[in-house]
């Protein structure tokens, strides 16, 4: 059975894999507009890799600048069939401290101007999200943060907030009143396309900070944000090694029928579909519209 393909999105340091061969920078068109940088196609251990930096190489774009849609779009269009994410976030528990690496299974979104939907006028479809992400992609990461003796947790509740600005201690202290475990600015609303796009998808987050509502860290600094990610720039290069040739031995489709999430979603009736609509999502729901497509 044919090996998937697999994505990452992070920051700029995670393309500089030891052992990435057959390195190629590919620009991807994409309906939706442009993503944030070319993808960087390559291969680890005979696993077929696409990597796209999500703001950009050089960070150039704010969280809020990004084409989510863009970015899945072109990633799909790359033959991406599991998509890991990894990011920087801030902590809301006392022992998801700096360093740890939280494998993520729920979203809480506070965004507020984003398009979070590849589905408006002329297509309409309704996704399930009330579970956002790919459990056996997230055991895998999970599996290999332990082996390589990381501190990690499997499980956790992520809070999108827009940004770029950090937290109010008001919206801190609401939102882990909220039970919620981690916040961050770029898993909403990427988690939500890539389920509309059949992908497989799990995020990392690692903990830079403790937001602003721990008394003895009360204010969020980018410098102490950058020095952290730098840190665990090598432990994620490393876990992103472990993690591609598992996804070498999965079986087709995935059990969790992530990739098969358009199966019943599609609202629209056929003849009422709008045909440039429909070719706009040629890639991220070719599987379920062909029959409309003449």
């Amino acid at each position: 059975m044919a090996s998937g393909i697999l994505g990452i999105l992070g920051g700029s340091g995670l393309y500089e894999i030891e052992g990435l061969s057959n390195r190629e920078w590919i620009k991807i068109e994409s309906p939706f507009g442009d993503p944030s940088d070319e993808l960087l196609f390559g291969e680890l251990d005979g696993q077929k890799l696409v990597f796209l930096p999500r703001h950009g190489r050089g960070h150039t774009l704010s969280p809020g600048a990004v084409n989510y849609r863009a970015n899945i779009d072109a990633l799909k269009r790359a033959g991406v069939t599991e998509l890991l994410s990894l990011s920087a976030v801030g902590s809301f528990k006392e022992e998801l401290s700096p360093g740890t690496f939280v494998v993520i299974d729920q979203f809480v979104d506070r965004t507020r101007n984003r398009e979070r939907s590849f589905f408006h006028e002329g297509v309409v479809a309704h996704v399930s999200m009330a579970h956002p992400t790919c459990n056996r992609l997230a055991d895998s990461a999970f599996e290999a943060a332990q082996g390589l003796g990381l501190r990690a947790v499997r499980g956790g509740t992520y809070v999108g907030m827009e940004g770029p600005q950090f937290s109010t201690l008001a919206e801190s202290k609401l939102y882990k009143s909220w039970d919620c475990d981690i916040i961050g600015m770029t898993n909403v609303p990427e988690a939500f396309l890539a389920r509309e796009a059949e992908i497989c998808y799990a995020t990392v987050g690692m903990v830079t900070d403790y937001d602003c509502w721990h008394p003895d860290h009360d204010a969020v600094q980018v410098a102490d944000i950058v020095r952290v990610l730098l840190e665990n720039a090598d432990n994620a290069r490393s876990l992103v090694k472990k993690v591609a040739p598992e996804v070498t031995s999965f079986a087709r489709p995935c059990p969790h029928s992530c990739q098969r999430s358009l199966e019943d979603a599609i609202i629209t009736g056929e003849e009422a579909r709008d045909p440039a609509v429909v070719l706009m999502l040629d890639a991220v729901a070719g599987r379920v519209l062909k029959s409309n497509q003449h």
